[in-house]
């Protein structure tokens, strides 16, 4: 009501009737403070969409300076995580070598071993059917008479001749022997000290009491045994003591 009076003054016109309702009220305090003229409302909205705008814009520049600022890594961080890491990965082959290594190295005993092995008992089977030759031959031996092979002035061409054939009978037995212990193919007899009855070693045949003699030892051998390179290949056939 009093902008419109004012407004009606400035432009030459009477006083409106309405103007007359506060007659308390001079003309120069209506001049002297007049209302400031209002802004369209879509100047406000222009005014706050840009400010938000600028909000956004300025949140969004701060966010990407943030996050560039979290991507940048301290070069000597990076340096030491690298050297870690190489570190550990040369743990790992050196690990793995060494394990190679060892592996190689196990390979190559076994192999030798089986080689060495081959090599000692290739001759086995061969072996096995020698003994019973040899065999032969001491049994050949030891079925001559004693008596028989101690010379005397009352011997005659057939003593000498006897003679003369057991001795070369136990040359070639001896030669034979040292031959095969080349090869490693030794022979045994339990009985000659006396051993004690060994079940690796020895096969029971019977058993006996004896006096003078304790239990469990090897009084008589009727095979001699054999063993190739330390290992049995025919156990000796023996008579143990057994007085209880």
């Amino acid at each position: 009501m009093m902008q419109r009076c004012i407004v009606q003054r400035a432009l030459g016109a009477g006083r409106p009737k309405s103007c007359h309702s506060s007659p308390k009220i001079s003309r120069l305090s209506l001049l002297s403070h007049p209302d400031p003229p209002r802004l369209p409302l879509t100047s406000f909205r222009r005014y706050a969409t840009d400010k938000s705008q600028e909000t956004q814009t300025a949140s969004q520049s701060n966010e990407t300076a943030n996050s560039d600022g979290a991507k940048t890594v301290d070069p000597e961080v990076k340096k030491d995580s690298e050297l870690e890491s190489k570190e550990r990965e040369i743990i790992d082959l050196k690990d793995k070598y060494l394990r190679s290594v060892a592996e190689f190295r196990n390979l190559q005993n076994q192999t030798k071993r089986e080689v060495q092995s081959a090599k000692n008992f290739a001759i086995q089977k061969f072996a096995k059917d020698l003994v019973d030759s040899v065999d032969n031959l001491d049994r050949a031996l030891s079925i001559v008479p004693a008596d028989k092979l101690t010379p005397n002035a009352d011997e005659g061409p057939a003593q000498k001749e006897l003679i003369t054939l057991f001795d070369g009978l136990k040359m070639t037995e001896t030669i034979l022997m040292q031959s095969l212990k080349k090869h490693g193919l030794e022979r045994f007899d339990p009985s000659v000290e006396g051993e004690v009855f060994n079940p690796n070693l020895h096969e029971a045949t019977f058993m006996t009491p004896m006096e003078g003699k304790e239990d469990g030892t090897v009084f008589t051998t009727q095979q001699k045994g054999f063993t190739l390179n330390g290992r049995v290949l025919r156990a000796a056939k023996v008579g143990v003591v057994k007085n209880a």
